[in-house]
């Protein structure tokens, strides 16, 4: 592949996995890139991962509340610029009043008064799939546990977890045939509304009839008699509801994917399960489930020979850092105890660092624990039908199959 070759804004692209090909010839020759756009300004791509973090770890100088976080330009008259109003779509100070009282709600208390619950919850997922010797990984099971642990979080019933799967998808996949019509944003402008709605419902319940859930104690958050406005709460809810479900979905999706294309490996976890953390965190490193997040320049700043100006769009590609040669030896291969492991998969540090980690970690975990233990020999079926995006590294669909085997709980 050629520079000239290179397409970031292709989404089929990226569904093809070119993209890797595409970085490669990035970091190698043009590491701070500059791509024109049809209709918009134009962005530097910033590929390698020690510029990443400095872009990242300087909110000041790059904006995540300007012109937002994603690529395409917003209109300000759109319902769905949510600039300044949602935490990922804020800078400091007001990121850090936001972030101070959400984490009231994700504490390590917190999370870890939840691993026991969802321990139980991954033994019953499998159980559901593990006499049938078949199904689709995705649907049965990389996206049942994320979804299960949004439903406890947000103290919703289980059974409307499958809402909060379509909206997310909805929303993320807007570029996707198969999630609404590309190039159109009105069914994500649908599912944002439907699921505003839903934290609105959620936050009057609450309020009524507190429980004893994070929502309660989101709403209950208080800083020197400051506490979250009703618009904040509803948006986090938003990202909660989204974001905590997609990016550890597709984390499960590729992790299994990559167990599956390296037996070797597969058969090294189930052998020495004392490796799950460092399994976890290759598995998000080679996942980088969010391809990429947007920044606004409000500072001059030289770098590898480009020059950013004031008002520049800069684009961040995870994917691409978490592939660096640089930082990484051998990095397209898939390594259970890959030490040290400096991925960026939850962000390159500073104010933006993943709220949720913790809780990833964790899921990521569990499921696999369970899953390398019952299961000795998961293959595909069939190639995986990838998410049609250049934002969302996503896997929508993976048949797959194994030795049928007992399950843990009956019923």
């Amino acid at each position: 592949m050629r520079i000239e070759d290179v397409d970031l804004l292709d989404p089929d692209r990226f569904r093809r996995l070119e993209h890797h090909e595409m970085f490669r010839v990035l970091r190698a020759e043009d590491p701070v890139h500059w791509t024109p756009e049809p209709d918009g300004p134009g962005f530097w791509s910033i590929t390698k991962h020690a510029d990443l973090i400095t872009i990242n770890r300087d909110a000041e100088g790059f904006s995540s509340e300007d012109e937002g976080v994603n690529i395409p330009e917003i209109p300000a008259d759109s319902a769905l610029d949510i600039r300044g109003q949602m935490m990922l779509t804020t800078d400091p100070p007001k990121h850090t009043r936001y972030r101070l009282l959400v984490n009231k709600g994700f504490t390590p208390r917190m999370i870890g008064l939840l691993e026991d619950h969802l321990r139980y919850r991954s033994e019953l997922i499998v159980d559901r799939v593990i006499e049938a010797g078949e199904c689709d990984f995705v649907t049965d099971l990389a996206a049942e546990l994320p979804l299960q642990a949004i439903a406890d979080i947000m103290g919703v019933p289980q059974e409307e977890r499958a809402m909060l799967f379509d909206w997310s998808n909805r929303l993320v996949g807007k570029d996707d045939p198969e999630y609404g019509e590309p190039d159109n944003d009105d069914d994500s402008l649908v599912a944002a509304t439907e699921l505003f709605l839903y934290a609105t419902e959620l936050r009057e319940a609450r309020r009524s009839d507190p429980h004893d859930d994070i929502v309660t104690k989101l709403l209950g958050a208080e800083i020197e008699g400051d506490r979250l406005t009703d618009a904040e709460f509803e948006m986090f809810i938003m990202l909660l509801a989204v974001a905590g479900n997609e990016t550890t979905r597709n984390a499960t999706a590729h992790g299994m994917h990559a167990l599956m294309t390296n037996p070797d490996e597969y058969a090294k976890l189930r052998e020495r399960p004392e490796l799950i953390d460092s399994a976890t965190e290759e598995i998000v490193r080679w996942a980088t489930p969010v391809l990429h997040f947007r920044r606004q320049s409000r500072r001059r700043l030289e770098l590898r020979d480009r020059v950013i100006e004031p008002g520049d769009k800069v684009v961040m590609w995870h994917i691409s850092a978490n592939r660096d040669e640089d930082v990484f030896v051998d990095p397209f291969r898939f390594d259970i105890e890959r030490s040290p492991n400096d991925h960026i998969g939850f962000g390159g540090g500073g104010a933006h660092f993943c709220l949720g980690a913790n809780l990833a970690r964790m899921e990521l975990r569990l499921i696999f624990r369970e899953l390398t233990e019952r299961i000795a020999d998961m293959e595909l079926v069939g190639e995986p039908e990838r998410l049609r995006s250049n934002f969302i590294g996503g896997i929508k669909h993976m048949p797959v199959r194994f030795t049928p085997g007992p399950r843990r709980h009956p019923g």
